[in-house]
């Protein structure tokens, strides 16, 4: 015999309850300091959130060195930087592949950059996220030139004219540029850079 009975209903208290708390810049980079996630693992923050990467695979690896020797010819005298900190307000750090600052080495030993000419991402299984998530926050951080080296479909996706729209913001240029094409970054409108070149 049971004298099991309806549990009635409960008031929703006054107080909140539990919530999750967002993750700073500052706190992000510190636990990436200590290994807080091991070694190995490839983290970023996005508005707030820390978000696991996949390991990197030989082909993505081949991908960002041959991105990085193809932008140091053509960027002489400006900063290349490879998966380092690009700030994005205070809970944003997408860690870029590959990153186009003015300057030299020494300019950033106070604070990581907070904009970049050019941010390459190269995307195996991450190709959704950068073309929707870091393409909308590169977008609002007003990066005038992304490109997206998509390694499964063999292209350079290229992301310019960030504006503002009802949603956040977004790149009103959108363009694919396949093996045999050629491309010129914007702050380097002389430059040719063979697609092929970059593509493992």
């Amino acid at each position: 015999m049971t004298t099991a009975t309806l549990i009635p209903p409960i008031p929703k208290p006054n107080a909140p309850g539990p919530r999750t708390v967002p993750w700073t810049v500052p706190d992000f980079h510190r636990a990436c300091e200590m290994k807080f996630w091991g070694d190995g693992k490839r983290m970023i923050l996005i508005r707030g959130e820390v978000v696991e990467l996949g390991p990197m695979n030989p082909l993505h690896a081949t991908g960002v060195d041959l991105v990085n020797e193809a932008l140091r010819v053509v960027f002489q005298g400006w900063r290349v930087r490879v998966q380092t900190p690009l700030v994005l307000g205070q809970a944003t750090d997408p860690i870029p592949d590959l990153s186009i600052f003015r300057g030299g080495s020494r300019d950033f030993l106070a604070t990581h950059p907070a904009t970049a000419a050019l941010v390459v991402e190269v995307a195996d299984s991450s190709l959704y996220f950068d073309m929707t998530t870091k393409a909308e926050l590169y977008a609002k951080a007003g990066i005038p030139d992304y490109w997206i080296l998509d390694l499964e479909q063999r292209r350079l996706l290229v992301y310019r004219d960030p504006a503002p729209v009802p949603e956040g913001a977004a790149y009103r240029t959108q363009l694919a540029f396949k093996a045999g094409d050629t491309i010129a970054p914007l702050a380097k409108p002389d430059a040719v850079i063979a697609v092929a070149e970059l593509l493992p």
